[in-house]
């Protein structure tokens, strides 16, 4: 990420910046799981604010706790210790029902497998969605974000592999999540066709006003983020902040 452009918050510690809270907020969260009488700390005590109408890449190596920050994030995980708070509600502390419907309402996810229906349209698969919330987008208003309006009739079969990721974006944007996980979404595409799917997220962050999450091993994505959090073997390794994030078709994949 470009110095001129960029302001480093915490480096020292363990992520922690004071009692001011994000839109999110983990706060001396870890999540341990048991081997054996082995016991493996995924996430350490971590602490760091992500922000409505951002789009922050979470970034480290296999094993740095990235899809254990995702899953908590989602609500599909629970911490062992300290609390996750979302819009001021305290999910981690929510009820398996309350956690249901948290995902219902308030999660888009998009993974690097795009699960769609195959026997289903593109504009079904998305419309299929949009009856789990309470004040969806259309599916058209959907397809339109992420520039298939005229594709909505194909099935997935006739569709490329950025498309199909492209529907996939849609069908977790037309929810209208306060937040948008990402979890490796261009693992399986090319650099070229990687770039285009990628180029969406930001424009989600700022034209929906969600809180938009990548979680990747890529680097080369950092420059694009408003926020790059980059975690080391469960812990913070640093949290950087971006005025003037680069457009991601200027992003060397």
């Amino acid at each position: 990420m470009r110095d001129e452009v960029r302001r480093e918050l915490r480096l020292l510690g363990n992520g922690r910046e004071g009692a001011t809270m994000g839109y999110i907020s983990f706060r001396n969260v870890t999540r341990e799981y048991r081997s054996g009488n082995i016991r493996i700390k995924a996430l350490d005590d971590v602490d760091l604010d992500i922000e409505k109408g951002a789009f922050t890449v979470v970034l480290g190596p296999s094993g740095s706790g990235k899809s254990t920050l995702l899953n908590l994030l989602g609500g599909m995980d629970r911490p062992t210790a300290g609390t996750i708070r979302v819009g001021g509600r305290a999910v981690s502390d929510l009820s398996e029902r309350e956690l249901t419907l948290y995902r219902r309402h308030d999660i888009g996810f998009v993974f690097q497998f795009y699960n769609l229906i195959p026997t289903l349209t593109a504009y079904e698969n998305v419309d299929m969605a949009s009856v789990l919330t309470e004040s969806p987008l259309t599916a058209d208003e959907a397809l339109e974000a992420v520039g298939l309006s005229t594709r909505a009739n194909n099935l997935p079969s006739q569709l490329s592999g950025g498309e199909l990721q492209r529907v996939s974006i849609a069908r977790a944007l037309v929810k209208n999540p306060q937040l948008l996980l990402c979890d490796e979404p261009t693992a399986a595409l090319d650099s070229v066709t990687s770039k285009r799917v990628l180029a969406l997220l930001p424009s989600m962050a700022s034209r929906f006003g969600s809180a938009v999450v990548l979680v990747t091993h890529n680097a080369a994505v950092a420059p694009a983020a408003h926020r790059l959090i980059r975690l080391k073997d469960g812990r913070i390794d640093s949290v950087l902040d971006n005025d003037a994030p680069v457009p991601m078709e200027e992003v060397a994949l």
